[in-house]
This record gives C-alpha cells, structure tokens and sequence, in this order.
C-alpha cells in the first residue's frame, strides 16, 4: 500500500510488490541464489498549526510506515517510523526524510530498534535526511541499530538547518546480539554524518568498521571492549553556546554509575554541540543516552524532561 499526502490529499496505490512474507524471526542470509531486495521510503512534514504542528507532507511506501499516536500533554507532536519488514537483509535500501517547516516543531522516532541480519555479500544502505526551517525544532530520537553478526550497514544522516531553525538528533550502534552470545566479529558499519547551516557545511563525520570488527572492538586506543556506540547532535545558529549544559546532562545522567560503565563526553564547533557515548553493556548506555536526552531537551529548548512513550522499557 502507497499512501501518499500533500496539501490536503491522500492518494491509495496499491503496490506492484506487496510486502514481503517470508520473512520469520530470523530471515535467511542474501545471496545470488536468494535475491531479497527491499526498497522502502518515507516522507513527512509538518508546518504550524492551532496549537500543535500540522501535517503538511506525507509519503510511504512499504515496507515502511509512520504513525501518528495522541502527543503527551505539553509535549510535541509525534511520527513513529515503522519498517514492517522486521528488519534488513543485504541489498535492502531504506530511506527516511523528515521536515519541520519554519515555526513548526516535531518529534520523529521509530517503533522499535533496526536489526540488520548478516549478508553474504550485499550492503544494506540507510539514509535519512533531517531538515529545519526558520524558527523550526525537529527531534530524531530512533531505538538503537542491532547489527548480526556478519551484517553490512551503510548509513548516512544529512541534516540541513535554515536560518534559527534547530535540529536534535542522535543515533545507537549495538555491535551484535550479546543476550545470544553473538558478537559483531566481521561485516561493515559505516555510519556517517553530513551536517550544514545555511547550505554551508558544519560537520561532517564517519564510523567506518570492516573486516576484522571485533579486533577493533576490542582494542584498548579503539572501542576498549565497547560493545554499544552512539552519538547525538544539537545543530543550529548558536548550538556552541549549549556545550557545558550537555556536559552538566551527561554528569547528572550517569550519576550512581561507576565511571567505566558508560564514557561520554561532548564538544562543540560553530553551530553543533556533539556528545559521543560508548559502554560495554547496551542497556547502561541506552539507560545513560535516554536521561541526557531528556534533560538537555528541557534546558536547551524548555520541553518536558520526558522521552516518548516508546521509548520507556
């Protein structure tokens, strides 16, 4: 099903390859004998409305979809990212755009961590593509990104900010499924940034992991063992002026906790504050990301100091 939304419309298509079905549990590896390709887009954009922002633009198609749950009192309004698929095999291209008009503010997550199965070969490729007008507030807060044993990842997350707009954003890395045992020995995460104001480039940056992982993994002047990565960003005309108020988050947030669980630190350049978090244990860093999160959300921008509901495990 394609649904399709601009300017007061919606448009129902049905697709010519519906969503796939022989996916379980755990999908079988991609190779040239097993041809699984998935090419999934969304789009969505809100502009201001009576009170809350209002659906400007709204494009999916499957395997992805995006909801619309009842905003929590005194917060933003919300789009949830779905991708029905239950995750990516190698050759599975996902791309998600998200917009705030100017004035508008919003909130995008996803309903659930991303898993990326192994692959024989084929790259899975992400892009997502966050944009603020004048005056705008956009939040990207997705689950974490599971990568099995043996996956290929390439991801790319531009953001693009325009006049005082202002964009949140952030991104978890988890190297294996460790309940299972299974660590992220080989395969590739790429996972990079393309940031700009005004259409002149701030920051640009990249993780590159390839062949031998856990190698670099577990390498003391590397990730030491870490075994979850994740970065978050505050761009905008002026974001450098927040950095010791990330810094005083990150050291309320990882109050009670010994000083190795989870290392996080933050700095800023012109127009970007970037606070970068690594942990041996997931769930510390999740817990630790999720309290920054929702305290320097409040100070930065005078939100509720709340995550989404999906987000409370």
């Amino acid at each position: 099903m394609r649904l399709k939304y601009s300017g007061g419309f919606v448009q129902l298509r049905k697709l010519e390859n519906p969503v796939r079905s022989d996916l379980k549990a755990e999908p079988q590896m991609s190779d040239a004998s097993n041809p699984i390709v998935t090419d999934g887009r969304a789009e969505v954009a809100f502009k201001p409305g009576a009170g809350f922002a209002a659906l400007d633009h709204l494009y999916y198609r499957d395997p992805m979809k995006i909801l619309f749950p009842r905003p929590m009192a005194g917060d933003l309004v919300t789009a949830v990212l779905v991708t029905t698929s239950g995750g990516m095999v190698g050759g599975d291209h996902l791309a998600f755009e998200g917009r705030v008009r100017a004035g508008a503010s919003a909130l995008f997550t996803a309903q659930a961590a991303e898993k990326i199965y192994r692959s024989a070969g084929p790259d899975c490729v992400m892009s997502v593509n966050l944009a603020a007008e004048d005056n705008g507030w956009l939040e990207w807060l997705p689950h974490e990104t599971i990568l099995f044993d043996q996956a290929r990842l390439r991801r790319k997350t531009k953001v693009s900010v325009t006049g005082s707009g202002q964009v949140m954003a952030g991104e978890i890395m988890v190297f294996g499924r460790l309940a299972r045992g299974e660590v992220f020995t080989t395969g590739l995460a790429r996972d990079a940034w393309d940031v700009s104001i005004d259409g002149r480039p701030v920051w640009r940056d990249a993780l590159h992991l390839e062949g031998d992982v856990l190698r670099m993994l577990d390498h003391p002047a590397s990730f030491d063992g870490a075994r979850a990565a994740a970065t978050a960003i505050l761009v905008g005309q002026g974001a450098e002026e927040k950095l010791d108020i990330a810094r005083d988050c990150l050291a309320r947030a990882s109050d009670g906790l010994m000083e190795t669980d989870v290392l996080c630190a933050a700095t800023a350049m012109k127009g970007i504050v970037i606070t970068r978090f690594m942990a041996r244990d997931p769930m510390k860093l999740r817990r630790v990301y999720g309290a920054w999160w929702k305290q320097f959300r409040h100070e930065t921008r005078g939100l509720p100091a709340r995550l989404p509901r999906l987000w409370e495990i």
